[in-house]
């Protein structure tokens, strides 16, 4: 009795031939158990030796269920609002991976990269709606320098590469946008500030967009050009030269575009009105400059690339103007 109770009380293994209380379905069920007493046992093997290996199936998700987590996040990030920087990248990933044939007839490589950016900023500061007035622009801009290609390049008035745009063109198209955007997303200014920026970003693309038209539209069918400074006649293509159709047609594109961005709520009606005179005005002091300052001694670096960012920025910080001082 005293030995029975030392080892009760004593810490020493003892073996056990119980069988384990697992099913005798596991191999294990036949194993010896190596116990403690008053504790838990563990296994022993014996000569009789059982594979306690049992085997394992690796089961694949069907197709279906492998597809629907990446469609999910996709569709969360174009649901999201406001957009964070994370969802901003998804969707205009999805959008640029669906339409890369349509942006590979306008745009360099690295001019869709100066894009990706642009649309991506766009995204996060002013939505989808915001993405779509960008959009609008580049599908009419390059359809509208497509017109009669073959006759601008024999008179060597076309745009280089066939009319795809690099990212000079990108930025000398988009740089003022690009701000306001910026300027909404960190809130300079404060939250009043944010409709301002947000009419000044569809102020820009407005005037672009104008002025593309107005040139592409003048260099196709224009019959007759007039240099802005001293409204002679001159050639076609003509730094600063302007003509009926050309102007005209700019004139439409503008109102076309800003009031495509009031119907999808990113400018008010008045908002839309002062866009409309801001480019105009913008596209008046373009031509100007272009023909008095571009190209010429000592400016060399004013090419048309930075014409285009003073031209977009005028038309942008006008339109601002115009909104704080209640003018239209």
């Amino acid at each position: 009795m005293d030995l029975i109770r030392a080892v009760q009380h004593s810490h020493l293994p003892v073996l056990s031939w119980r069988p384990a209380l697992s099913s005798t379905s596991s191999p294990l069920h036949r194993f010896p158990k190596l116990c403690d007493v008053g504790k838990s046992c563990i296994p022993f093997r014996t000569s009789t030796s059982v594979s306690s290996r049992s085997h394992v199936r690796i089961r694949t998700l069907p197709v279906h269920a492998q597809i629907a987590a990446p469609v999910r996040i996709v569709q969360q990030a174009f649901l999201q609002f406001p957009p964070s920087w994370t969802s901003s990248l998804i969707a205009n990933a999805t959008i640029f991976t669906i339409g890369l044939p349509i942006l590979q007839t306008g745009l360099t490589a690295s001019g869709m990269a100066s894009a990706y950016l642009l649309g991506t900023s766009t995204w996060r500061a002013f939505g989808a709606s915001g993405f779509l007035v960008v959009a609008a622009y580049f599908v009419l801009g390059t359809a509208v320098t497509k017109v009669k290609i073959k006759q601008k390049e024999k008179e060597g008035i076309a745009e280089k590469r066939s009319g795809k745009r690099g990212p000079a063109s990108v930025w000398g198209s988009g740089l003022a946008g690009m701000f306001c955007a910026l300027a909404a997303i960190v809130g300079l200014g404060g939250v009043k500030h944010f409709q301002l920026w947000q009419l000044g970003f569809v102020a820009s693309f407005a005037t672009k967009l104008s002025d593309t038209v107005s040139s592409e539209i003048g260099k196709a069918f224009g019959r007759t050009t007039y240099l802005v400074t001293t409204l002679k006649p001159v050639q076609r293509g003509t730094e600063g030269a302007i003509s009926l159709e050309g102007t005209g047609a700019g004139l439409v594109a503008s109102i076309l575009l800003s009031l495509f961005a009031y119907r999808i709520h990113q400018v008010t009606i008045q908002g839309a009105a002062i866009c409309i005179v801001a480019s105009q005005l913008a596209n008046l002091f373009e031509s100007y400059a272009g023909a008095t300052l571009q190209d010429t001694d000592g400016l060399k670096w004013l090419n048309n690339d930075v014409i285009n960012v003073l031209n977009i920025s005028f038309g942008a910080a006008l339109a601002i103007l115009f909104q704080k001082i209640n003018l239209l």
